[in-house]
């Protein structure tokens, strides 16, 4: 695997893993997250891609940004993309990554090809109670007391929470999160909500034609399980259920998550994407 040095583009922290040659993949992490979420399966991505890895704006390595509506984050992805010259690009959102993966799919459907959501929630309905250790990080007033003296161990005990059982944290991961403010956090969170409060994922996705791959864990600890059946309603969808996985299928099961992507990455590859 090559690996070029990270860089700041169109607000985001960029890394590039694999040949510039190899057909075209976005990652986008979730809420609060940071690049590093995609860590235990990038080897193997960019073994058969050219992967582009974002800090959205405000994580990570990111500065922070004006606004973080999901049309306005999928707006500065298309801007990234358009300046690298790439067409019909895969892309990979894990929760509310995926939103503005579907967002970019709405907006510029001559930059999205096929869709890779992983864990994304498809409604607001669909939505479970948080664990304790995430609802007493962002419930004012203490949350934003407690945000500020957060450690690397209370770090990987908020994301570990919502796994099915332990997993491995990447490092890079827990010091991405350290850099998110809490006023930052608690707004991602807000507009994303927004987003699929207006229309669910799945309605959104119903509109376009691009080919959809969704895989659930069917312990997720933060959307219902079930709610991931709410997908088979979009006609280019398939649903793959992962047992004994959480809401982290990139962490917990990077192998099967990997394997599942890369298949369907493959068979809905079209001309390269430039």
């Amino acid at each position: 695997m090559s690996e070029h040095d990270g860089h700041l583009s169109c607000g985001m922290h960029v890394v590039h893993h694999g040949p510039r040659q190899a057909p075209p993949l976005l990652l986008i992490h979730g809420s609060g997250a940071s690049g590093g979420t995609w860590n235990p399966m990038v080897p193997a991505l960019a073994g058969h891609h050219h992967v582009i890895r974002v800090d959205l704006p405000g994580c990570g390595q990111s500065p922070p940004a004006p606004s973080y509506d999901v049309p306005d984050q999928a707006d500065r992805v298309a801007a990234l993309l358009d300046g690298l010259g790439l067409r019909r690009v895969a892309v990979a959102g894990h929760s509310s990554g995926g939103y503005v993966a579907t967002a970019l799919a709405e907006r510029r459907p001559d930059l999205a090809g096929p869709l890779v959501l992983i864990s994304s929630g498809p409604s607001p309905g669909a939505v479970l109670p948080q664990p304790f250790a995430i609802r007493i990080l962002l419930a004012p007033p203490l949350g934003a007391l407690l945000w500020r003296r957060r450690s690397a161990t209370m770090i990987r005990r908020g994301i570990g929470a919502t796994a099915a059982g332990p997993v491995d944290i990447p490092d890079e991961l827990v010091a991405g999160v350290q850099t998110i403010s809490y006023r930052t956090m608690r707004t991602v969170l807000r507009r994303n909500s927004a987003y699929i409060a207006e229309r669910t994922v799945p309605e959104r996705l119903a509109d376009l034609d691009a080919p959809v791959l969704v895989i659930f864990g069917d312990g997720d600890r933060r959307w219902d399980p079930a709610s991931a059946r709410q997908y088979d309603a979009v006609p280019n969808a398939r649903v793959e259920i992962l047992p004994g996985v959480g809401h982290l299928p990139v962490l917990e099961a990077p192998d099967a998550t990997t394997e599942l992507l890369l298949d369907f990455t493959a068979a809905n590859r079209g001309p390269l994407g430039r």
